[in-house]
């Protein structure tokens, strides 16, 4: 049965979605098996894989709603063992229509069960808020990573996520955990880096990934060209970068 991990950070801008994208191609590289669901609205995800959103007959947002299974959504995707669930623009109604639906906040995780053992991993790439959206890929999820640039206002939006996650825990899904913290747009050669590092290291040590993601021209490249950046420029630091982080975290799950 696949494990669900959810990419989640409601401050946007933050390289969630680059983060998802790459541990994803990542982990599929190296033998895994992955299923990546787009659950946000603008469909990043979507486009960094090279699926033309304007094309796509059945999104995340038919499967949530209940119009198509999630079988009949998945798209394969011209990298090593990576498929998709697409998302565009009209999972943004999602919202208000899953506003008066019975058990509105499991409904990703009802859909995606029949699917869970065709797959190793199930990657959920959540909308940068706090909103039903990511409350459901909460609810189905095994473990929550959490991207963060290092910066301090990303310490304390950190702190309001993982309130989040306790309520999720305590109200819906006992099961869920913090797989881990990936820094992004790292430079260790700027104060303000490794103090934001500091501060992590004292209260979330145990739960940091141990290569941080440098900002990279590469990384900020590869989405204009619909792929990973493994597929872009497998040599550059980005890609080796989110390869050790995939690798670390197939281990830890």
């Amino acid at each position: 049965m696949a494990r669900i991990i959810a990419f989640a950070n409601q401050k946007g801008g933050v390289g969630k979605t680059t983060s998802a994208v790459n541990i994803t191609a990542s982990m599929g590289i190296l033998g895994k098996k992955v299923l990546i669901c787009d659950l946000d609205p603008q469909g990043n995800a979507t486009s960094g894989f090279g699926i033309n959103k304007k094309q796509i007959k059945s999104s995340t947002y038919e499967v949530l709603i209940g119009f198509t299974p999630a079988e009949n959504a998945i798209l394969p995707t011209k990298f090593e063992n990576i498929s998709i669930i697409p998302s565009n623009i009209n999972l943004a109604g999602a919202e208000f229509d899953l506003y008066d639906m019975e058990n509105r906040e499991s409904r990703l995780k009802k859909a995606l069960e029949p699917i869970k053992d065709k797959f190793d991993y199930i990657v959920i790439d959540c909308p940068p808020s706090l909103g039903m959206l990511t409350v459901n890929a909460l609810t189905c999820a095994d473990g929550v990573i959490i991207p963060m640039q290092c910066e301090f206002y990303a310490l304390e939006g950190l702190g309001m996520l993982m309130g989040t996650t306790s309520k999720i825990k305590k109200l819906y899904n006992p099961d869920l955990e913090i797989t881990g913290i990936v820094l992004t747009m790292y430079n260790g050669r700027l104060v303000l880096s490794m103090q934001v590092v500091s501060e992590l290291k004292k209260y979330y040590a145990d739960k940091l990934f141990a290569t941080p993601v440098s900002r990279n021209v590469k990384l900020s490249e590869a989405p204009g060209f619909g792929m990973p950046v493994y597929y872009h420029d497998k040599y550059c630091k980005g890609a080796r970068e989110y390869m050790d982080i995939a690798k670390e975290l197939i281990t830890r799950i």
